[in-house]
């Protein structure tokens, strides 16, 4: 089995698109749809055997693939890998900012440390990324960057920490989209909402039941597959998206927009397989998460 994406074969081909958290969960996902549409394709992050083994998968099913281990809060780092990447490819056409990490705790219980270690991942080593992308290679030629935020819409309850960060990156999106036009830079981000995705493997056990209970807050009554999300990345990495920088692309099932009074909140589930919002899946190697697992 292959990749079975919507876009047209080749659509990337020839192009050099990093990728961070590519180990695993949206990244994984995402890395696997741009080697199949032609890339060459670049996996960050900080598990080198994770990033092996899907570089491996890759290959397996005809994509190309490397790897570079690289802790995206270290700013030496970060410049040393990218240099690392122009080197070996000649150029960096698309950046995947898709890295991240959070916990569920109250606000008032996040230490000054934990505060700080969120924010370095989620937005610091996206900035990071974007920057040294940008002035090792992109500003010469252009390039598009797509940086994952999430729906912190109507606030984040349980991740502040993580909230800010993403709302950060919003602000950072916007902003880099205009300072970089004028070197034909597209800086655009994709916000998931739910998604079940191997992320969710690191939540606590006693997050459990909640997870399972979320779709039921969702319009369209159920978990974004990690395809979906792809697919967003993905449009916003093509030429059909040569004139969109600067924005936020939401995929959440209208989440953000549930409102008190409302009633019965998700579509039942007769409704869900109706061709316009049935679940896409074309990750033909999607693993799903342990506490979906049987």
């Amino acid at each position: 089995m292959s990749y079975r994406s919507v876009f047209a074969p080749g659509l990337l081909a020839g192009q050099v698109i990093v990728v961070t958290g590519g180990g695993s969960g949206i990244g994984r996902c995402t890395a696997h749809e741009l080697a199949a549409l032609g890339a060459r394709v670049v996996l960050i992050g900080r598990n080198a055997d994770k990033l092996r083994a899907v570089q491996d998968e890759i290959t397996a099913d005809g994509g190309q693939a490397s790897h570079a281990v690289c802790d995206i809060r270290q700013e030496d780092v970060v410049r040393q890998t990218v240099a690392g990447i122009v080197a070996q490819h000649g150029a960096i056409d698309g950046l995947v900012n898709n890295a991240g990490g959070q916990y569920i705790t109250p606000a008032e219980k996040i230490s000054a440390k934990g505060w700080q270690a969120v924010i370095d991942t989620n937005l610091t080593g996206g900035f990071l990324m974007a920057r040294e992308c940008f002035t090792q290679s992109m500003a010469a030629r252009g390039g598009a960057v797509v940086n994952i935020v999430a729906d912190i819409w109507g606030s984040m309850p349980g991740m502040a920490h993580s909230g800010a960060a993403r709302a950060g990156m919003v602000s950072f999106t916007e902003t880099a989209a205009l300072e970089w036009a004028g070197s034909g830079v597209r800086v655009n981000a994709v916000a998931p909402g739910y998604v079940a995705s191997s992320g969710m493997d690191h939540y606590p056990p006693e997050a459990a039941a909640m997870l399972r209970q979320m779709p039921k807050t969702v319009p369209l009554g159920r978990f974004a597959t990690e395809a979906e999300v792809s697919a967003g990345i993905v449009f916003l990495l093509s030429p059909a998206a040569s004139f969109i920088s600067g924005t936020v692309l939401r995929i959440d099932g209208a989440r953000p927009q549930v409102r008190m009074g409302w009633g019965q909140v998700a579509a039942p589930v007769d409704v869900q397989e109706r061709a316009a919002v049935r679940p896409f899946d074309g990750f033909h190697r999607y693993q799903p998460p342990k506490i979906f697992q049987p």
